[in-house]
C-alpha cells in the first residue's frame, strides 16, 4: 500500500531526500508521492517533521 502526503505538509523535502526509490517530487504547494513507484517502507514517513504522510 503506497503511502500519501496531506495538506499538512510544509514542503520541507525532507521526505524526498530519503526516499530510497525516488518516488516523491514537489507538487503544487506541497510535495507528492508517485503511488506506482512508492514501495511503501515508510522512509519518507519516519522524517516528516509534521507528521503529514500516511498509508493510503
Amino acid at each position: 500500500m503506497a503511502f500519501v502526503i496531506n495538506d499538512g505538509c510544509v514542503s520541507c523535502g525532507a521526505c524526498a531526500g530519503q526516499c530510497p526509490v525516488g518516488a516523491i517530487a514537489e507538487g503544487d504547494g506541497k510535495f507528492e508521492i508517485d503511488a506506482a513507484s512508492c514501495i511503501s517502507c515508510g522512509s519518507c514517513a519516519g522524517v516528516c517533521p509534521t507528521g503529514s504522510i500516511e498509508e493510503a
